[in-house]
């Protein structure tokens, strides 16, 4: 599911854009979520929805706070968004790649250009679909890098994921099994409880009977401690 978002400030551009769009987007797995009218709306809404959307179509020249400065404010939070500007001039070309700005159409946007865009966009994902762990619930559809998973819990019949975003810990839940995210994630992360699922290379401590990761101590339970404490140490020793 690739979910986009358009910023611009001009309503006739934004549908503009969004008419284009709709001829080259794949129907069921590709679409656009959200539309903002403000750089400054839309950096204050992504701060605040990591993960919810993937591919941020920016108007470069509007009133306020504009394109390129709303591009850098965002990579201050969100490094794996990709950003594509939109622009009436060439002139902003060279500066997209301070913000790692992936390309840049200038308008009026045709869908030719759009589907190569896309193109690449697609195929960056591909390449790093296997370092994502993507969930769904009452919020959206979210994808969170693995390197920031720090460690997944069972609750009744939810799953929590805890990552660390911002150098801050963060949980999202959503309806699932724990044995469904194991198996999901191969042997990528490490079962040490009934409960809990955790990310080897998050480990700080290892203990006796438990493990420290993001400073939160999480028990290893007697039947998966042979096994789960020599991953974890193999992890760590790799690091």
């Amino acid at each position: 599911m690739l979910r986009i978002a358009i910023c611009d400030d001009s309503a006739d551009s934004r549908d503009a854009l969004r008419f284009q769009l709709e001829k080259v987007l794949y129907e069921g797995s590709e679409e656009i979520v959200y539309e903002f009218s403000t750089g400054t709306g839309a950096v204050h809404w992504l701060e605040k929805h990591p993960g919810e959307i993937d591919l941020l179509f920016l108007d470069v020249e509007m009133d306020g706070l504009n394109g390129m400065d709303a591009a850098a404010l965002i990579r201050k939070f969100n490094s794996e968004i990709i950003i594509v500007f939109v622009t009436g001039y060439s002139d902003y070309v060279f500066d997209g790649y301070k913000v790692n700005a992936l390309d840049y159409i200038i308008k009026p946007a045709q869908s030719e250009r759009l589907f190569e865009v896309l193109r690449r966009v697609r195929g960056h994902f591909e390449s790093k679909k296997n370092d994502m762990y993507m969930f769904k619930n009452t919020d959206g559809i979210f994808r969170i890098p693995l390197a920031q998973v720090l460690y997944f819990y069972s609750d009744k019949r939810k799953v929590v994921l805890v990552c660390s975003q911002n150098m801050e810990q963060k949980e999202y839940s959503f309806y699932a099994k724990l044995d469904e995210v194991e198996q999901q994630l191969s042997h990528k992360f490490v079962r040490i409880h009934q409960r809990y699922l955790v990310n080897p290379h998050q480990t700080e401590q290892i203990g006796t009977d438990h493990v420290i990761i993001g400073g939160t101590r999480l028990p290893i339970s007697r039947a998966l401690k042979d096994e789960a404490s020599a991953r974890l140490a193999r992890a760590i020793l790799l690091q």
